[in-house]
């Protein structure tokens, strides 16, 4: 069941998201592109009630933002969950589009900048996922740049990821975050991590230590009336990690493969990532899963410091 947010915009919240709200309890935002465009079924679906839980056990309420047969969905309840884990040719929406998953009554997973203009739209000020977008190698060339560094220079949501793909130019990627004012927090390390990695071999731009101090910081930025998200990077834990030098020999392979095939546009991210899946024997998705998992713990606990404040 699911009860509607808007008599114009067809978006719905799920009963436990409605309640939540209704109580003004913290709510965690989750992407939906993971389930449809990172993993085959019924690993994905496995994952997506794994995550739920995680931010269910901090004291939080989990979120996934979906279109589904041109609804906005805020949050999925099981059934709902099923039906996009086993949905094949699922639209992979970003701000261009979102609106045009809508209109056309289609389904669509939310990438990290859609999902964002949901959230916010829906008022929930924290986000989970896995890592996310930025400038990718050779943009110089390509122009090729995720529209998630502009969606975090203008959304005012908390999004907590694993640094930037390890795929991207993490360099250029931290300057254009720069540029645009985003702030670019490392959680208990000085050195901004790589997705699979903990360690991209850049000092971080800033470091809090404590879910409390996160929000305290995003507090003063509403005093101050700064507009924008925060991007928090959580490095991969210890034991799950590969280390940066190994990837950098498989992302390497992998860019060569996708050159050779001619991949451009929005098919090169799940190219690259379904290639160093191969070239690692598995590996990559193993940390993946667990790297996601450790982002919804650290969202669910920031939600819960924020809705202290």
């Amino acid at each position: 069941m699911t009860r509607p947010a808007s008599p114009s915009l067809p978006m719905q919240y799920s009963d436990e998201v409605a309640a939540a709200k209704a109580r003004g309890a913290p709510i965690v935002a989750l992407e939906s592109t993971i389930i449809t465009h990172g993993m085959p079924y019924p690993g994905n679906l496995n994952m997506a009630r794994s995550v739920e839980a995680i931010i269910r056990e901090q004291g939080a309420v989990p979120a996934t933002i979906a279109v589904i047969h041109g609804v906005l969905h805020i949050g999925l309840d099981d059934a709902k969950l099923v039906e996009l884990a086993k949905t094949e040719g699922a639209m992979k929406v970003s701000r261009a589009d979102l609106a045009f998953a809508i209109a056309e009554r289609r389904t669509g997973a939310t990438t990290v900048a859609a999902t964002m203009i949901a959230a916010a739209r829906a008022g929930i000020r924290v986000f989970a996922t896995g890592g996310i977008g930025g400038v990718h190698r050779g943009a110089e060339l390509s122009f090729d740049i995720s529209a998630d560094l502009e969606e975090l220079a203008r959304t005012a949501v908390i999004v907590v990821c694993a640094g930037a793909k390890a795929i991207l130019d993490i360099p250029k990627t931290l300057e254009v975050l720069e540029t645009r004012g985003v702030p670019v927090v490392t959680y208990d390390s000085e050195n901004f991590p790589a997705f699979w990695s903990r360690d991209s071999g850049l000092k971080s731009p800033l470091m809090l230590n404590s879910p409390a101090a996160i929000a305290n910081f995003q507090n003063m930025r509403d005093q101050l009336g700064v507009d924008g998200g925060m991007l928090i990077a959580n490095p991969v834990p210890e034991a799950n990690e590969i280390p940066r030098e190994e990837m950098e020999i498989y992302i390497s392979r992998a860019l060569d493969n996708a050159e050779s095939d001619e991949i451009t546009g929005k098919a090169v991210t799940p190219y690259l990532l379904d290639n160093i899946f191969h070239l690692t024997e598995g590996r990559s998705l193993e940390t993946n899963i667990a790297l996601v998992e450790n982002n919804a713990r650290l969202a669910g606990e920031i939600a819960v410091a924020l809705n202290a404040k």
